[in-house]
């Protein structure tokens, strides 16, 4: 849902009104992926990174705020704050055993650092000081500051480190996509003060590369540079010769632009076709620096013909929760059917719905950690060889209150997991 929606639902939530990041993680040498069985040698060889379909998670670092701020919250906004009852497991929990390969970030900029200290919603509650890390200077990791500002990663290097942590230990994965939204609307309601972000400029953009290479370094990233190649702009690249092959992309990270307008100019000032740039900048094709392409709605009937012509695709599968309340298939099916390389939801699994039951998840077909895309997956791929990193949840503790229903996990340390094998009991697809 789109954020100004949110503003509206949540700026009532609460009744008065405020971030900060570890810069500069010491960069570790990724190791090397063991060696491939012959048939594995074959699919890295064979097939591309943008031939294969994965499912991604949205708003991938949010959690439940407490029971006592979730009344609070609903006493202003009643219904409404359903559409923000949603959380996720951590990241390493994600990747390792909900086969998740695509997450989403939510970043706004604190260069003085405590901008997003002090919750409002939190301090109304009277629910206790909050993490002293949201003291120092860097990008924070939050949904809506004051109202929805739960995160199981606090700032932008921390989450970061999460990743690179999974990814250091299991080096043989298919490409982790992050895909990342600036954020800095304000929140507007009368009588209410609420915490100002502070703007994405031109000037300050750059601090999300910065960030980014503080934690990873070269080895593990794919870069619009690794793309473009000896081609004049992105888009000619991927129309072209294509994407790296998954031999050349196992065991890396690449990072997508969210926005579009201005923080996309702003992003580009200066790098028009990406030159020098983490992120792959949320396109349109033709562009220059086109080669990612955001299509929420995974009904868009331009999708299919999109990932055809070479470019990667990220659609969405639910939203607010609205198809998961209902158990309402058909759009999910669309998206996996669509051929869109990454599916984002927030039912990676089953068992995640906060304060409803539901048999709604969101899983490729097979049960696989990724697929062959059903749109242009070349036929010498095999699924079930993609990426077997995968270890099953042990059933997960669950405690129940009246708004919230908290899982408690334990993220799988081993780097090897067995193959992936399907859930029982997931509905039926035809994607």
């Amino acid at each position: 849902m789109g954020h100004r929606r949110y503003i509206a639902l949540a700026s009532a939530a609460v009744t008065c009104a405020a971030a900060a990041v570890a810069f500069g993680a010491p960069v570790s040498s990724r190791p090397t992926a063991p060696d491939r069985p012959a048939a594995v040698a074959g699919v890295d060889d064979d097939v591309h990174l943008n031939e294969i379909q994965t499912v991604g998670s949205h708003n991938s670092y949010k959690t439940m705020v407490s029971d006592k701020e979730e009344a609070l919250r609903r006493q202003f906004i009643d219904g409404a704050a359903d559409l923000m009852q949603y959380q996720h497991e951590p990241l390493g929990t994600q990747f390792q055993s909900r086969k998740v390969r695509q997450i989403e970030l939510d970043v706004y900029l604190d260069q003085s650092g405590g901008l997003y200290s002090d919750p409002l919603l939190r301090s109304a509650a009277g629910v206790g000081p909050y993490d002293p890390a949201m003291n120092e200077p860097g990008i924070k990791v939050l949904h809506i500051q004051d109202v929805d500002y739960a995160s199981t990663c606090l700032t932008f290097v921390d989450c970061l480190q999460q990743i690179k942590t999974w990814s250091d230990a299991n080096p043989s994965h298919v490409p982790l996509a992050v895909l990342v939204e600036l954020k800095d609307d304000p929140l507007d309601f009368p009588g209410f003060t609420f915490t100002a972000p502070e703007k994405w400029t031109a000037a300050n953009i750059g601090s999300i590369d910065d960030e980014i290479h503080s934690v990873m370094g070269a080895d593990d990233l794919l870069t619009p540079d690794d793309v473009r190649g000896s081609h004049a702009t992105l888009d000619e690249a991927v129309t072209t010769d294509g994407w790296p092959t998954l031999g050349e992309s196992r065991g890396k990270v690449m990072f997508m632009m969210d926005n579009g307008g201005g923080y996309r100019s702003d992003y580009l000032n200066g790098h028009p076709t990406l030159e020098d740039r983490v992120l792959f900048t949320n396109a349109d094709p033709g562009d220059p620096d086109a080669a990612f392409i955001k299509r929420n709605d995974p009904f868009d009937a331009s999708i299919p013909g999109l990932v055809q012509q070479g470019y990667v695709v990220r659609t969405r599968s639910d939203a607010d929760t609205v198809e998961a309340r209902d158990n309402n298939t058909g759009p999910r099916d669309a998206a996996l059917a669509s051929g869109a390389q990454w599916v984002s939801t927030d039912y990676e699994g089953p068992g995640l719905a906060v304060g409803f039951t539901t048999p709604y998840v969101v899983e490729i077909p097979g049960g696989t950690v990724a697929r062959c895309n059903p749109v242009n997956g070349p036929p010498s791929c095999d699924s079930a060889l993609l990426d077997t990193i995968y270890t099953p949840l042990a059933p997960p503790t669950t405690s129940t209150t009246t708004s919230t229903v908290v899982t408690t996990t334990t993220v799988a340390t081993e780097p090897q997991a067995a193959g992936a094998v399907p859930v029982p009991g997931s509905a039926a697809y035809t994607g």
